[in-house]
């Protein structure tokens, strides 16, 4: 009876350990990102040239992990035409999501992009009506409204509100919709269910996702970077946190459920939302701010739970089909 006691009390701590460092790795890795791109000391304002290393750096990592020391199993089932239909659109639009994201830190304050952030399920759900993957309800309608109007009033708020950066905010938001879209695609019409590693291997730590975001850099960027100065230890430990991250999120999912990860999401949210209003002296949050963000973490909230109680029904109907792997159905950020 000790040792059970024990056992599980180690388990639980070995959680709530793996759900902190998430937190912190998450939180701290979107300073790290606003650090980067607006320090004078590091004077490097070109995010599609972070998110590209990022990518890259990825890239290598996973491939030093999978194909020279084989710690990590990578599952097959694969096909060429899965891969060019379905995971390389969802590595672009991972791409999308994190240059256009990471280029509204240039522009508006972390808290606020933080805000914006939280339209995204209006987003999902709109795709989703539009491509038959959602059925329009009243419930929905209601759950919609209430996040649009909790954004809008905390927009209504924002002291010092920059059009440039909510506009590649919002486009940034528009790119993860599309790749929650592309992976509900790819698991509900095409079957495939790929574990945590295989998804990072073939989607995260892939190269499409550099090659989508190389053509763009070389026009765009690189022009504007000859006269920089290259700064190794920071671009590449920043780089090392972001695979750390992504890590990090395996863990939750792998060791918890998708509730545990959303609930870890929202507490992350509004410990970014509260340091940045501490750690940095651009940003004023007004109540107008925090009341219309309450209210759209609180429809978020009602959101996640809607979709959990859902798959749950869908994982006990006779219809559904059982699986060895488990669907990320969680977005994975790390850099935006």
């Amino acid at each position: 009876m000790a040792d059970h006691i024990r056992n599980s009390s180690r388990k639980e701590m070995l959680t709530y350990s793996y759900l902190l460092i998430y937190i912190a790795l998450s939180s701290g890795q979107i300073f790290f990102n606003k650090w980067v791109l607006s320090s004078k000391e590091i004077n490097f304002p070109y995010p599609l040239g972070l998110t590209l290393l990022h990518m890259v750096f990825s890239s290598v990592i996973c491939f030093f992990l999978t194909k020279v020391t084989k710690i990590m199993e990578i599952q097959k089932g694969m096909t060429l035409e899965i891969y060019t239909t379905s995971v390389f659109p969802i590595g672009a639009m991972f791409a999308m999501t994190l240059w256009l994201g990471n280029t509204a830190y240039i522009y508006i304050s972390v808290s606020f992009a933080q805000m914006l952030k939280a339209i995204m399920p209006v987003v999902v759900f709109a795709l989703g009506v539009a491509v038959g993957l959602e059925a329009m309800s009243c419930s929905m309608l209601l759950i919609m409204s209430v996040i649009s109007f909790g954004v809008l009033v905390a927009s209504y708020g924002e002291i010092n509100i920059n059009w440039v950066g909510v506009v590649y905010q919002m486009g940034g938001v528009v790119g993860e919709a599309l790749r929650l879209i592309f992976m509900e695609i790819l698991v509900k019409r095409k079957g495939v269910r790929l574990n945590p590693i295989s998804m990072m291997y073939y989607n995260l730590g892939s190269l499409c996702s550099a090659v989508c975001l190389f053509v763009p850099w070389v026009f765009l960027e690189m022009p504007k970077m000859e006269s920089w100065n290259f700064r190794p230890f920071v671009l590449g430990f920043n780089s090392l946190c972001t695979f750390a991250l992504n890590l990090s999120v395996f863990l939750v999912i792998q060791h918890t459920s998708a509730l545990t990860i959303r609930v870890a999401g929202v507490v992350k949210d509004w410990v970014v939302v509260l340091l940045s209003a501490i750690l940095f002296a651009d940003t004023k949050l007004s109540m107008v701010n925090l009341f219309g963000y309450a209210i759209a973490i609180g429809g978020v909230a009602a959101y996640n739970n809607y979709k959990l109680k859902r798959e749950a029904c869908d994982e006990t109907s006779p219809s559904s089909k059982p699986s060895t792997t488990r669907n990320i159905s969680s977005p994975i950020s790390a850099s935006v």
